[in-house]
């Protein structure tokens, strides 16, 4: 039973067909009944098969098929045509015409052609020993299907454009939260594909460094190469936590759902990372200036990964026996990062472009960081050699 709906749904005009050949049929009685003389009978059936057509063509021309019946209904008064059955296709057209929403006109002009229809019928053929209360009254009647026959279509129309636009507001809607999706997803695989640059960049190089330093002195000094795997050893392992922490929030989309839950670095593991650069064999100078207080918990991850990508990249461009100096000032309104090394510094479009062949991203994330957090970030040569790395975050208190 679907599929017949179905059909009948794809095919408006073969429905209409069908009914228009329903209406000719019953109206053919009564141009060979009612009318007498074979002049009258053929203009009789002419009149209801176009009628009969209209009904049939309604939807797929509706305009012209509302012009064909106003002249049908003029030549029907004209030439003495007596109302029929074949005429109900007038309400039809009228119906199909107000609720299709093409031009207004259209709409107006069915209107006004339906309310003129009983008066000119009434005129044309008046009811015989009538009064003129009664033929007055025999008029507003027959007028109101053709109203009602209006109202319903435009009442269609209201309807169906009502739906339309629930529609596609709900379009609307679906791609905008596709669009808010693919951008979560694109702002989330930035951020993490920031934590892994901070942690394989920084422990990597540290892991490099001691075991060249190790290979070096394997024979000559057994302690000091010792003491270099001890450190390759534990760095590893920091890598590992903080990857499997990265890879937990891929799988679970919340590390503390995950099998071991690693907190976030903060600002009082920057010296654990001082410490641990220095072991690298760099000399740092670590000094916090102003009153220590509570961070938010972005700011205190920002802060440490800037200071961390800092010293990495002084360990990658700065040379053979590079110095470093990280001070933390706590400013009323604020956090203030200085970073400096006196090495060789780096090249222009690595701080500027964000450099080529994947170089630079460690600056590029620096910024996307301190951006989020509402801060301010200046990185370029020092004065005198070397590389400066700035930000000032705002200190906001912890909820």
């Amino acid at each position: 039973m679907q599929r017949f709906y179905d059909f009948l749904r794809r095919h408006p005009t073969g429905v209409d067909s069908f009914w228009a050949v329903l209406l000719f049929g019953f109206s053919l009685l009564w141009a060979v009944v009612a009318n007498t003389g074979v002049g009258p009978r053929l203009l009789a059936i002419a009149v209801v098969l176009l009628l009969s057509v209209t009904v049939a063509l309604r939807r797929r021309a509706p305009e012209q098929m509302l012009l064909l019946v106003a002249g049908l209904g003029v030549a029907q008064t004209a030439l003495n045509v007596r109302a029929n059955p074949a005429d109900f296709a007038l309400l039809v057209v009228i119906y199909t015409v107000a609720a299709q929403g093409g031009p207004r006109w259209a709409s107006l002009f069915a209107l006004i052609g339906g309310l003129t229809a009983a008066p000119a019928s009434q005129l044309r053929w008046p009811i015989q020993d009538g009064s003129v209360a009664g033929r007055v009254f025999f008029t507003v009647v027959m007028s109101v299907p053709f109203v009602l026959a209006w109202v319903l279509g435009d009442s269609m129309r209201t309807r169906r454009a009502y739906f339309d636009q629930l529609e596609e507001r709900a379009t609307r809607l679906e791609k905008e939260r596709e669009a808010q999706a693919k951008v979560a997803v694109a702002a989330e695989r930035a951020r993490i594909a920031r934590e892994l640059h901070d942690v394989v960049a920084h422990n990597v190089s540290v892991m490099v460094v001691q075991a060249d330093g190790a290979a070096y002195v394997l024979d000559a000094a057994p302690d000091q190469a010792k003491q270099a795997l001890e450190t390759i050893s534990s760095t590893g392992r920091q890598a590992l936590a903080e990857m499997r922490r990265l890879l937990g929030v891929l799988r679970t989309g919340d590390a503390q759902e995950s099998g071991e839950y690693v907190p976030q670095p903060d600002v009082q593991q920057i010296e654990d990372l001082v410490e641990q650069v220095r072991r690298a064999g760099i000399t740092v100078d670590f000094k916090v200036e102003g009153t220590a207080r509570s961070l938010p918990s972005g700011v205190e991850l920002t802060a440490y990964r800037i200071v961390q990508e800092a010293l990495t990249n002084s360990r990658k461009h700065g040379g053979p026996d590079v110095g470093a100096s990280v001070r933390l000032v706590y400013f009323d309104d604020g956090l203030g990062l200085l970073v400096e090394d006196d090495g060789r510094g780096a090249a222009h479009e690595m701080y500027v472009d964000g450099g080529a062949d994947g170089r630079g991203h460690g600056l590029i994330g620096m910024r996307e960081r301190v951006g989020m957090v509402g801060g301010t970030l200046d990185a370029g040569p020092r004065p005198g050699g070397g590389f400066r790395i700035s930000a000032l975050l705002p200190l906001k208190p912890a909820h």
